[in-house]
């Protein structure tokens, strides 16, 4: 039995990010995850990108990733358009709006992941687990054991759920769930442009559904996420690449030219979860373990990001308070918080989305109106360019500027 303060499921970035969070706090923590130690992406860009808030980077330059992340495979971008097919309605956001140098990275996941897990094998306080089944989870008041499929045997005082939308301590625990289908599939993949995309992150709005190209490290390569009612995202699917290429362009509204697909297609349904409890005694859950959201903003790992360096932080405390860091009634300051944060999240994406859809004309008036009236507006502008950055809210320490 391999005896610890805190042991983390799940080693993708949210979970390594908690792990590393807690560098400060003089706890022994383990991460366990069932993959393979993650290296770093070569060849052809992953499908799996995250736009990196501003916020989101200096939790990661704290945690001492962001350095090698930057240098690899890794895009900043600058600007922001969007706006509404067939139709007058258009919104642009640039860095310089807000003194900065740009808005945000874009970056592939497996690149930050093996960025972290670098970290995390040269922190003495964190002994990793890879390659490990779970075979079985005991959670309980009086202490937390995890079995693992090579016989090993773990213990810790407070587990924490970093193990996606699946949570299999979600489960365990028992907490409950609120969810509801999108209808929606969202359709990723990475194509090149004929014109370059200048840093500059794009979003479309279409009756079926929105489209994003986020700019690459290359000048003329865009991850795309399309997302797509469930049956148009299945034609879409189904047609041959040439024939894909030509209804992204005009769904696209022909921005950068003819598009070419530089990789496969991949989908995925959309679904919003929501737990309606995230903490009991010696159990809490972080990241999609406790929300997913619509993708139409690319906020998903952000949101989880914040979650990890707010529930470090509230950690901290209690150990320097001398309060003991497993007892749920210590950890509710910490569900608090992140729950406001991810039901404005929720609120807001939900909110677009119904928005954004169909093609009634009094609602497309009015909504283009809107965007056309903020684009006039720099202080309108400032506010939503903050939120993009990640800066408003109330942000753990580890996310304000270093």
């Amino acid at each position: 039995m391999q005896s610890f303060d805190i042991i983390v499921v799940g080693a993708g970035i949210v979970g390594l990010v908690q792990a590393l969070a807690l560098k400060n706090s003089g706890l022994k923590v383990a991460v366990i995850d069932s993959q393979p130690p993650p290296q770093v992406p070569e060849g052809e860009p992953r499908h799996r990108v995250s736009a990196l808030t501003l916020a989101s980077q200096n939790v990661l330059h704290a945690l001492g990733a962001f350095a090698q992340i930057s240098k690899q495979r890794s895009a900043a971008y600058c600007g922001m358009s969007v706006w509404e097919r067939d139709s007058f309605g258009h919104i642009e956001f640039n860095a310089q709006d807000v003194e900065q140098a740009y808005l945000g990275y874009i970056v592939e996941n497996q690149a930050v992941q093996a960025s972290l897990w670098q970290q995390a094998v040269e922190a003495e306080f964190i002994s990793l687990f890879s390659s490990c089944q779970i075979d079985k989870l005991a959670l309980s008041s009086q202490g937390n054991f995890i079995s693992l499929s090579d016989e090993r045997m773990l213990s810790a005082r407070l587990v924490i759920g970093a193990d996606g939308a699946n949570s299999l301590v979600r489960k365990q625990a028992n907490f409950p769930l609120t969810f509801w289908d999108y209808d929606q599939h969202a359709i990723v993949a990475t194509v090149k442009t004929v014109t370059p995309h200048d840093n500059i992150a794009r979003q479309i709005f279409t009756p079926t559904g929105p489209l994003a190209f986020l700019p690459l490290w290359q000048t003329n390569y865009c991850s795309v996420v399309w997302s797509q009612d469930e049956a148009e995202a299945s034609r879409l699917l189904q047609l041959s690449a040439e024939d894909f290429n030509k209804a992204l362009t005009v769904a696209f509204d022909n921005q950068l030219g003819l598009t070419e697909l530089v990789s496969d297609r991949q989908s995925y349904p959309l679904k919003m979860r929501y737990a309606r409890q995230w903490v009991a005694d010696g159990v809490v859950i972080v990241g999609d373990a406790a929300h997913t959201i619509h993708p139409l903003a690319g906020q998903g790992a952000n949101l989880g990001i914040m979650d990890a360096a707010a529930l470090a932080e509230q950690i901290e405390n209690l150990v320097k308070a001398d309060k003991d860091f497993a007892l749920a009634k210590n950890l509710r300051p910490f569900e608090r918080w992140r729950k406001t944060e991810a039901v404005k999240m929720i609120a807001t994406m939900e909110g677009l989305k119904r928005l954004f859809s169909g093609s009634n004309n009094t609602k497309k008036f009015i909504r283009d109106a809107g965007l056309a009236s903020v684009n006039r507006f720099s202080q309108s502008k400032r506010v939503l360019v903050k939120n993009a950055m990640g800066l408003a809210g109330e942000l753990p320490a580890l996310a304000k500027s270093q």
